[in-house]
This record gives C-alpha cells, structure tokens and sequence, in this order.
C-alpha cells in the first residue's frame, strides 16, 4: 500500500521540528514537503542539524506544495498566520491538523477577546474540532480540520476530565502550571534570554493567559456545570515539560476513597495515558507523546490535588498532532509514538 505524502507547513520551529523527528520513522507515511518562506533553497538539516545523515530535504515555499499530492497538512505556524491557510486551502481533498489556536476556541468573538486579533474564517470554527484524542477519538476521526489542543491545555484537561465528566468537583478549579522554556517558541525574546532564564523561576500572564479560555471551555463541554478555572503559567529553567498541580473541591456526598479507581476507569484504554502512584516528573515523559497522571484526596484541605506531567513539544504538540493523524486514517492510535522517554 502506498505510503501517505505528509505536507509540514513551518519548519524552523520547534514543533516543526519535532514533527519531522516523529514522522521520519513513522511506518506509514513519507515526509513529500516541508515549507519556509524564510529558509526556503536551503537544506532541513542546515536549519536543524541534528538531522544531519537523517534528513536529505530542500525546504519550499508554501506556494510550491500546490502542485503536489498530498494526503494530510501539518500546521506549524504561529497564531494568526494558521487561519489564513485554513481559509485558503479550505477546498482541498487533504485534511489539515492545526497546531496554532487559531481554530482551538469556540468562536471568532473568543478568539479575538483572548488573542487580541481579528479572526478571518468563521467557518472554520464550524468545521473543527478539538484534537485531544482521549476526549473526542470518534469526531476526530471524520474531521477535515484539527485544531491540536495548547500544552498547558492538554496537561490540565487530561488531569482534571475524570473529576469533571464524573461530575465529582465544586465550580471553581486551580491549574498551577510549570514549562520548559521550549513553550515559549524558537525566536529569541528578553523573557526567554538565557541570563534571564537560567537559575529564574517565575510566573508570567497572570489571569489573562489566552490558555485560560482553552481549558475552561473544553472542560465546560464535558461538565454539566459551569467551571471556573484559574490558570497561572510558570516558567521553567529547562528546555521541555510541562508539570501541572491542580487543585479541586469535591461535591458533597462524593465518594473520595474511590479516586484511583474513577481515572484508572475512565482511562482504561488509552495507550497514553499513565497513572502513578507518585507525582510524576518531567523526565519521566521526556520526548514522548505520555502523559503522566497522579491524583489524590487531601482530607485536611478537603481538597483534590491532581498532577500532570507531559512533554510540551510533544504530547503538547507534535506527537498529539500525529496520534490526530493516526485517527484520521484509521492505523493503530500509536504508530509512530512509542518511544521511550528519555531519563536522564
């Protein structure tokens, strides 16, 4: 059977990046085009070299790949710059998985509300979904247009949906989330300059980080009572992970020694998701598509405390986007995802 022509629009990031390090030894697909308008003329591996001996790519520009044959888009470019591809590519055979936000919100009002820009395509709002698979495996699977779910948001929904769908919580939730410095994107700025980085720790876009609206919306589609989520991001001194600590008040009369059995329940049957019986560590999912879980009840505070571990770049990102792609063509949910993280 032949393999599928994978398109990767944006190839000097990091997400870029990580994409064509999963999908080169994914079993069904062969990389056919990997765009940049800055670097287009040069060799991936010029730009990455890492890749060197791996990789044997030109780089083109968008306008080239509309000649080819395509199978399925990756969008790797930043918010903003996505929804104007959607819009124009919208007429085309091959599905498009977006790893912006621009499609992640339930309306252009939202968007603009949270992002500060204007939204252009209304009608890709309608025609998206959401792409975290442990939530909604069945729509994306005959979707044309994912939007792959924000780091921080993947970290806290994963931990918090089998208190929320179970209908287990009071209304108001705190998400205390912790990055790598890798979330933050490739181009250089003062907030991200190693002398301000490297022995720092620090929160940043309290109350109004746009990753706010992503978690309490997809929560709310989950819950049949309106949640309120307090989200505060904090920056790591490391290049990648993600660690979140969540803090939940269970409802009266919940049954809160039955916990472990509530989330080993409700994810029996995903191969990414891994329940610990101690908090878990970045390293622990270091360049993997995991997410590691550990919840437990404190009696003193009467409270849930749930922690996530996840790799931003990957089940943040990259690996999700192709375990969405792996859905959409009906192959094993964890082709091409099965490497074992890296420790230390």
């Amino acid at each position: 059977m032949r393999k599928k022509k994978i398109g990767i629009i944006g190839a000097t990031g990091y997400t870029g990046s990580e994409l064509v390090r999963i999908l080169l030894n994914h079993p069904e697909v062969d990389i056919a085009a990997i765009t940049s308008e800055s670097r287009k003329g040069d060799q991936f591996a010029e730009v990455h070299p890492f890749f060197r001996g791996l990789i044997d790519q030109q780089l083109v520009s968008i306008k080239d790949i509309e000649s080819m044959d395509l199978d399925v888009v990756f969008l790797a470019l930043p918010h903003g710059v996505s929804m104007d591809f959607v819009k124009d590519h919208a007429d085309k055979p091959y599905p498009v998985i977006d790893l912006s936000g621009d499609f992640r919100l339930d309306s252009p009002e939202t968007y603009e509300a949270w992002y500060n820009k204007g939204h252009i395509y209304q009608k890709g709002f309608e025609d998206a979904v959401y792409g975290i698979p442990e939530l909604f495996k069945e729509e994306i699977k005959d979707k044309k247009l994912i939007a792959n779910p924000g780091c921080y948001p993947t970290s806290a929904i994963l931990g918090l949906a089998p208190l929320v769908e179970g209908g287990m919580i009071e209304s108001q939730v705190i998400v205390d989330s912790k990055s790598g410095i890798t979330g933050a994107g490739v181009k250089a700025k003062a907030a991200t300059h190693f002398p301000n980085v490297n022995d720092n720790f620090k929160a940043y876009s309290v109350k109004n980080h746009r990753h706010t609206i992503e978690i309490e919306g997809t929560l709310n589609k989950l819950s049949s009572d309106e949640l309120k989520v307090q989200f505060t991001p904090h920056l790591l001194p490391v290049d990648r992970g993600i660690v979140s600590t969540i803090y939940s008040k269970p409802k009266t009369g919940v049954n809160t020694s039955k916990i472990s059995e509530v989330y080993k329940d409700f994810y029996k049957d995903e191969p990414f998701i891994r329940l610990t019986d101690q908090p878990p560590a970045i390293k622990e999912v270091r360049g993997t598509n995991y997410c590691d879980i550990y919840c437990t009840y404190d009696e003193r505070t009467d409270n849930f405390i749930t922690i996530s571990a996840i790799d931003n770049l990957v089940k943040g990102a990259a690996g999700q986007a192709v375990q969405n792609m792996n859905l959409l063509f009906g192959w094993d949910e964890t082709a091409g995802l099965r490497q074992v993280p890296m420790n230390p």
